[in-house]
């Protein structure tokens, strides 16, 4: 890979159904017997708080390789503020360029531009053991918790990462997932329907 291999733009309507498909095939029977992301980000681009500015494609030789997208939602300080934040994804890179380094650059460059647009802090569900080569850590050490997750529970899927050093300073709270990520089975399985036939399998390491 170099510099020259790949570029990185926004998305655009005609990129849609492309988009959807890239996603259905990135996700699909990672997380549970077939996927919803691909529903997900169809939904999402019509919520008021998805951020079309921060909504990125890959293209590697002239093919979509790629995306990633970003919406807004809020921390309820447990002084009673709202704190102004980012989620991200679903971020996805197609099956067989996965762990060759693509993903990486394209969410570093999505938070690097993310910073440029002034935005303080994105928190959201991922793996620690990629997103903290990215400067992530647990969102517990920024004394952020996750909505309706009991206390004694498990956090580690949580993460965090300061766009504005010192963002987060002095802050603790709740975190709100914004509700368009909510879908319902019906929704997904219909939706499905305008794709090519997948088997849904049922895998280890599957964790719905």
């Amino acid at each position: 890979m170099n510099k020259n291999d790949y570029i990185i733009r926004l998305e655009e309507k005609k990129d849609y159904r492309d988009v959807e498909n890239l996603v259905r095939e990135s996700f699909w029977n990672v997380y549970r017997p077939g996927c919803s992301e691909h529903y997900v980000i169809h939904v999402l681009r019509d919520d008021p708080a998805f951020v079309p500015e921060l909504d990125f494609v890959m293209e590697k030789d002239g093919r979509l390789i790629g995306q990633n997208m970003f919406m807004r939602t809020v921390i309820d300080s447990d002084d009673g503020r709202r704190i102004d934040v980012l989620t991200m994804g679903p971020i996805g890179i197609i099956p067989e360029l996965k762990r060759k380094g693509y993903g990486k650059i394209l969410l570093d460059y999505s938070l690097k531009r993310a910073a440029e647009l002034g935005f303080g802090a994105v928190l959201f569900e991922g793996n620690i053991d990629f997103y903290g080569k990215s400067g992530f850590d647990f969102s517990s050490k920024f004394g952020i918790r996750y909505h309706d997750l009991p206390e004694d529970a498990d956090a580690s899927f949580f993460l965090c990462k300061e766009l504005i050093p010192g963002y987060l300073d002095g802050i603790t709270g709740v975190y709100q997932t914004p509700q368009g990520y909510y879908v319902s089975d019906e929704a997904v399985e219909e939706f499905d329907k305008n794709f090519p036939y997948k088997e849904k399998m049922k895998l280890p390491g599957q964790i719905f």
